[in-house]
């Protein structure tokens, strides 16, 4: 079957318009606004106050809040209050009604938008058709093997500035930078400033200088986490990608220069890992954002 999502360019610049109202009185994120999902509890338990609800009526609504059990999942629908985003559903070896149950269930248990990594044409038109049927957008990266679906996506905080060494690393840093997105921090991406033509970089040292956290995606030798941690005067998140010939180990090559690097300020992720660079860096940039 023809797969509904096809070739789709990289994104320059991301970042998704509010659907709900940032000055909401409920709850409290950790930038200070509410979240969707605080807001929910906060009104659940002023209607036990108001004497609206029962205490009992309330716990049933509440049985769930830790995690839900769906047989062959436990979906944590806490993370969202504790940490302001609901979990990532890696859909690697989970099949397509298994990725639909665990999305289905967030979408009942929580408020926030929900992100799906590692999926393949058959889970990607799985959770479009929940999106769908739900009437909300979603962003699909297929490149990326990647999709969210944009509910209550918190206001663009900060900014993460998203490198690739070559275009080969660009479904990587497309996975960084939608991650960033959703947890609601703007985002750039910049393609193809490798260490093969250091002009290049140079060229980009003013983003690198208004940036409040920098994630560099390469493969090879992995040596411009290096080049761009001695430049940019923020922290810089290096994710090394299997991208490179056959000594390059499956990105093993760019992880251990990485880790290795001389410069101080880069951290590391794991090899592809977008996902986890895109998460710490819009927790960076929101963070940073906030500081007087």
């Amino acid at each position: 079957m023809t797969s509904r999502f096809g070739y789709r360019g990289p994104v320059i610049r991301t970042g998704h318009e509010p659907t709900r109202d940032p000055e909401d009185p409920r709850g409290k994120r950790s930038d200070g606004r509410t979240s969707p999902f605080e807001g929910r509890i906060v009104e659940l338990l002023a209607r036990v106050a108001d004497g609206d609800l029962t205490p009992e009526e309330a716990t049933e609504q509440l049985r769930d809040l830790p995690f839900a059990e769906i047989g062959f999942a436990k979906v944590d629908h806490h993370r969202e209050l504790r940490q302001g985003s609901c979990e990532v559903v890696f859909a690697s070896g989970k099949t397509a009604a298994q990725v639909e149950g665990i999305v289905r269930q967030l979408l009942d248990g929580n408020s926030g938008p929900i992100l799906v990594s590692r999926a393949d044409d058959e889970r990607l038109e799985a959770v479009q058709a929940l999106a769908d049927q739900a009437g909300y957008r979603t962003d699909c990266r297929p490149r990326s093997r990647a999709i969210a679906i944009l509910r209550n996506v918190p206001p663009p905080t900060g900014r993460v500035l998203v490198v690739t060494a070559g275009t080969s690393d660009l479904p990587v840093a497309e996975e960084a930078s939608l991650t960033a997105s959703v947890l609601g921090a703007g985002v750039e991406l910049i393609g193809d400033v490798g260490v093969a033509g250091l002009h290049r970089v140079a060229a980009i040292r003013d983003d690198l200088a208004a940036a409040d956290v920098v994630i560099v995606v390469a493969g090879m030798e992995g040596a411009l986490a290096s080049v761009v941690g001695g430049m940019a005067p923020c922290p810089v998140i290096a994710c090394p990608t299997s991208v490179g010939y056959g000594a390059s180990f499956g990105g093993l090559a760019a992880l251990l220069s990485m880790l290795s690097s001389c410069t101080p300020g880069v951290v590391c992720v794991d090899i592809d890992d977008g996902v986890g660079a895109g998460y710490s860096a819009a927790l960076i940039a929101r963070r940073t954002a906030r500081a007087p």
